[in-house]
């Protein structure tokens, strides 16, 4: 199951923007909603299951290692994507006058974050298939709403290279993941910093142009799938 999870995930960056308007319409009323059910995801149901496994962990406990670490990490998560948007905007009145390494550096990032992504399908921290169904629909959504975002940015390149990058990030993350074993302490920092990422890529592309965001879009998706984790 994590396996073919790997790969729908990946076919996803391949297809994300086909046909699609990104800017109006319901392509755009699509990636709100989308945008929505991720972050729910974070809130809902991921951020508490760090939170329960950080106050259990045996180094939590101890006092050799504090809640608000883990949660740090996730601000980590946080400031790393927020620092990419801010270097790579300060090129986008002049696309064309950025550097190679600027806008490749840029597509690298994503390519570790959908490597990490694909590892951790392999590293749940609750065991089931379920899980695993919901954490996929929540980073199938995720990237649906951030690869719109990388080929703002990267233009003809992203439809050219940088999706078929960001797939194969992505699989290689997943054979990582299938190949290693994760200590529990390092797969809930992973997690958090993934919840860090997931809430600054969603808000960034919604809060800075509120007339291309659909925000009764964005409610919906949120509150559709806060529903089925909690029916669930």
């Amino acid at each position: 199951m994590a396996a073919l999870s790997a790969v729908a995930l990946a076919t996803i960056h391949l297809l994300v923007g086909e046909g699609v308007d990104a800017d109006t319409g319901p392509g755009r009323s699509a990636l709100s909603a989308a945008g929505g059910a991720a972050v729910a995801y974070v809130f809902v149901l991921l951020l508490p299951e760090v939170a329960h496994f950080a106050a259990e962990h045996p180094s939590v406990t101890a006092g050799t290692l504090t809640e608000e670490a883990i949660y740090g990490v996730a601000l980590a998560g946080f400031i790393v994507f927020y620092g990419l948007e801010v270097i790579i905007a300060r090129y986008t009145p002049e696309r064309s006058a950025a550097p190679p390494a600027v806008l490749w550096g840029y597509i690298g990032v994503f390519a570790l974050y959908s490597a990490l992504i694909g590892y951790l399908l392999f590293h749940q921290e609750l065991p089931g298939v379920l899980n695993l169904l919901l954490y996929t629909v929540a980073m199938g959504l995720h990237f649906s709403i951030t690869d719109h975002g990388i080929r703002r940015h990267l233009e003809a390149a992203y439809d050219r290279v940088g999706r078929w990058v960001l797939a194969g990030a992505t699989l290689v993350g997943a054979a990582v993941g299938l190949a290693t074993l994760g200590r529990p302490l390092v797969i809930t920092g992973l997690f958090a910093f993934v919840s860090g990422g997931i809430i600054l890529n969603v808000i960034k592309e919604e809060l800075p142009h509120p007339q291309r965001g659909r925000f009764l879009s964005f409610v919906a998706g949120a509150v559709a799938y806060s529903i089925i984790v909690a029916l669930i």
